[in-house]
């Protein structure tokens, strides 16, 4: 004769009163908070990103100046941008950077972060001094590199076998490799910490069953670790993508879009349109394109990597 065993709900306190502790409530209803909990978090994204972006999106069909109201000129704006060279040669700088960024980014960052995950003698200092460009604003970033790479007084005018003149801001291709290597030193410590944290999660049960079945070090690398960071390239790699659609400072501080417009990325034509020419109609529509290029690849990074639909970095492991 079997007995089968049911665990009865833990009955309500009740107080002098008659009344239940708050703790007894949350237990009746599942143990699930109520949604006041995440009120003032909804009321602080509705006021600061659902209303400027509605405000925008009102502003890309309308002519303003800054001054004065607004006026309805309906597509106007969208279709002055759509048929700007100026504007579809800044799309495509756009992506260039995001991929160089993307590209040079993420091998550097998995190897850093799986190195800052181990054991090894100085990894904390070492991790540490690596770190530093992570606690300076974009701005203090491009400040101090502009005055490093200096023609007249930098390091290119004291290296002149390697920069030739010196000047790599005067032309399209080197000031192009200087927005990508400035980006690159000051967002890959962000993106190793990501990688690091991932790596230590990955269950050290693999690497030892591995060990078992002969496997060395660089067969674990491309067989369990990577394959453990999934989860994080794929978050990586969205950070990545909207980060380098909304550059802005490193742009205005490095090279100004130039030389000419060589370098006049989308978010720089957008400030130049709004904030320099006081065309806040199309810089509004150029605003409204970042924010639906960048959802658009987000989700299609999500949906082709599978990301929505994976278990955790445990899955695997019984």
């Amino acid at each position: 004769m079997t007995t089968h065993l049911t665990s009865a709900p833990p009955a309500a306190t009740v107080t002098r009163r008659g009344r239940r502790r708050p703790d007894d409530a949350y237990a009746a209803r599942g143990t699930r908070p109520s949604f006041l909990w995440a009120l003032p978090a909804t009321v602080f994204f509705a006021l600061f990103a659902i209303a400027p972006l509605v405000v925008v999106a009102a502003l890309s069909f309308m002519s303003w100046n800054g001054l004065g109201s607004p006026q309805f000129v309906g597509t106007d704006n969208w279709n002055r941008i759509l048929d700007d060279p100026v504007m579809i040669k800044s799309i495509w700088l756009t992506l260039l950077l995001t991929a160089l960024g993307v590209g040079l980014q993420t091998p550097l960052s998995i190897v850093l972060g799986v190195w800052a995950a181990g054991h090894q003698r100085n990894r904390a200092v070492l991790s540490a001094i690596y770190f530093v460009p992570l606690l300076l604003s974009s701005t203090a970033v491009s400040v101090l590199w502009r005055a490093l790479l200096d023609p007249n007084f930098g390091i290119p005018a004291r290296m002149t076998w390697l920069f030739g003149d010196g000047n790599l801001f005067g032309e399209q291709a080197p000031a192009i490799g200087v927005l990508a290597f400035v980006s690159t030193w000051q967002f890959t410590p962000f993106h190793t910490l990501i990688y690091q944290g991932a790596a230590r999660a990955v269950p050290q049960v693999l690497y030892q069953a591995a060990e078992i079945d002969g496997a060395g070090r660089y067969r674990q690398f491309f067989h369990i670790t990577l394959p453990q960071l999934r989860n994080a390239v794929v978050t990586s790699t969205i950070l990545m993508v909207v980060g380098g659609l909304t550059t802005f400072e490193t742009v205005l501080i490095l090279t100004q879009g130039g030389p000419g417009s060589d370098t006049t990325i989308s978010a720089y034509y957008m400030y130049q349109k709004a904030f320099q020419s006081f065309d806040f109609g199309a810089g509004s529509a150029i605003a409204l394109c970042l924010v639906v290029a960048a959802t658009i690849i987000s989700l299609v990074v999500v949906r082709v990597s599978g990301y929505d639909k994976m278990r955790g970095s445990m899955e695997g492991v019984s």
